[in-house]
């Protein structure tokens, strides 16, 4: 746990002492100036910083080695955005949903601004990582999932699918939706229907559906 000096006599500091020393972790203190290089964010760390090890953060190779024999996962294509990202982990966690499959490119990073748009929930949701899903998605493929890409252009509803024991859900970006590319390895594309004229959905309410849909 990293703290800044200025901040040893605020009561949330030391309630967040105490809990450390109950728990045996070790406190380092710093300048602010210190502890915002740490942080990597001054304007969000308040002066607290933390190493964390996430336990459900792992590749998406190491869960297929010893993956059980149902699961249902999202599949993230193009979330830039770091807000959007912590709430589709936020539905995800509360959900019927087991976890996100999040890309190491071109996705949004792990950040503290993705941990506070989750409200905490990161640490309580399986999160599989892979350098792309052109790679990664066949791999589930070969462990037996079906592959659904959403899009507002697709025929079939999501509302008339009967799910599999293993099913893997694929969000695109707002503006370009699923890139024809993992479009492509998708068994097949499904809508969500829409009222008066709405052409879409924020991408984190889509996940929200799914993560209740059953």
């Amino acid at each position: 746990m990293h703290l800044a000096d200025s901040n040893k006599k605020d009561g949330a500091v030391s309630k967040i002492e105490s809990i450390c020393a109950r728990k045996d972790i070790e406190i380092l203190y710093h300048t602010k100036q210190a502890l915002s290089r740490i942080s990597k964010n001054a304007k969000q760390d308040q002066g607290v910083a933390a190493d964390i090890e996430a336990s459900s953060y792992l590749s998406t190779q190491d869960f297929l080695s010893s993956a059980s024999s149902s699961y249902r996962y999202i599949a993230l294509d193009s979330i830039h955005n770091p807000q959007n990202l912590g709430m589709i982990i936020r539905s995800v966690a509360a959900g019927f949903i087991d976890g996100i499959i999040l890309p190491k490119k071109g996705s949004a990073k792990i950040s503290p601004l993705v941990i506070k748009a989750s409200a905490g929930t990161l640490f309580k949701t399986s999160i599989l990582y892979c350098d792309d899903l052109e790679t990664a998605l066949p791999e589930f493929k070969k462990d037996g999932a079906d592959i659904y890409a959403l899009s507002s252009h697709a025929k079939e509803s999501l509302f008339d699918l009967e799910l599999g024991k293993k099913t893997i859900f694929v969000l695109g970006n707002e503006s370009e939706g699923v890139c024809k590319e993992v479009e492509k390895l998708s068994n097949k594309t499904l809508s969500i229907p829409m009222k008066n004229g709405v052409e879409s959905l924020n991408v984190a309410v889509t996940a929200a559906l799914l993560a209740y849909y059953s």
